[in-house]
């Protein structure tokens, strides 16, 4: 791990960037869930700077309200790991959908079999554009109650609640397996039907639709303001951002990440109650002048 002192490792090309692609939690938020003054300044000052930044989290839209007051420019952030693309502006629950790549109801039913005769003991939420829906003994790990509770075949089911919303990604958790070999057992099991991610320390998965993932969002919406991955700087902690991180150009691990974290990224920086984004970006400004 990159101690309190030591200063961020960089890679050695680097390519003036032109975007900063930050996750959230355990990366941009230090762990109260707090956005430190230092970080909102550095923040700013990259988009003074010319630089957009963006937000790239395995949040749903609605959980965006820790960061929405600190959006500027195009106000736009990439949630439920690459499912959607949301504009901030509105603020708090007037948020906008720019883009959605859902999860295929068939594919989620097929994902929902597939892992629970692979990891008997599996419970699952489903986690829709303006609705949240859980099986009866899914814990509660989210900041909300559900809008249903129900077998996952049911909420599923095209006559279900809530079928005309598309369905962003499936939480499954599994009360006794470690998180990794979870990840790796519903990968094998699921194969091409779903992308399957985990952000959180306990045993919980997150799949969404074939291909969907943070890069592959992030390089649409770079792609359509004529921005190449050399000209990306991400950050990110989890397993939900490895693929981000192989992707961008030039990409930081903080000193909390996750070892498969630390192996995708180019760099290194501190950890997040250190405030490592702010650093490195404090140091992309300084180079420029």
């Amino acid at each position: 791990m990159t101690s309190a002192t030591r200063q961020p490792e960089t890679p050695a090309s680097i390519v003036p960037p032109r975007l900063i692609a930050t996750d959230l939690d355990g990366t941009l938020l230090r762990d109260d869930k707090s956005v430190s003054g230092r970080t909102v300044a550095a923040l700013a000052a990259a988009e003074e700077a010319g630089i957009e930044v963006f937000f790239v989290t395995g949040r749903p839209a609605r959980w965006m309200d820790v960061v929405s007051d600190h959006v500027h420019g195009h106000g736009l952030a990439i949630c439920g790991n690459g499912a959607a693309v949301v504009d901030l502006h509105g603020g708090p629950g007037t948020h906008r959908f720019v883009k959605v790549r859902e999860l295929p109801r068939d594919n989620a039913v097929d994902a929902v079999r597939l892992l629970r005769d692979a990891a008997p003991g599996t419970v699952y939420a489903i986690e829709q554009t303006y609705g949240f829906y859980q099986e009866p003994d899914y814990p509660k790990l989210h900041m909300e109650s559900p809008d249903l509770r129900a077998p996952a075949e049911e909420l599923l089911a095209r006559d279900a609640p809530g079928t005309q919303q598309p369905v962003l990604k499936i939480l499954a958790y599994h009360p006794d397996l470690d998180p990794d070999a979870f990840l790796t057992l519903a990968r094998l099991a699921v194969g091409n039907r779903a992308s399957i991610t985990r952000s959180s320390p306990s045993a919980l998965l997150e799949i969404s639709g074939p291909g969907v993932s943070k890069a592959s969002t992030l390089a649409l919406c770079c792609a359509e303001r004529g921005i190449s991955h050399e000209e990306v700087v991400a950050f990110g902690d989890m397993p939900n951002d490895v693929e981000m991180l192989s992707w961008a150009g030039q990409s930081y691990a903080m000193g909390n990440a996750h070892p498969d974290v630390i192996e995708a990224a180019s760099g290194r920086t501190v950890a997040n109650n250190e405030d490592g984004v702010a650093v490195v970006i404090e140091r992309i400004l300084a180079e420029r002048l």
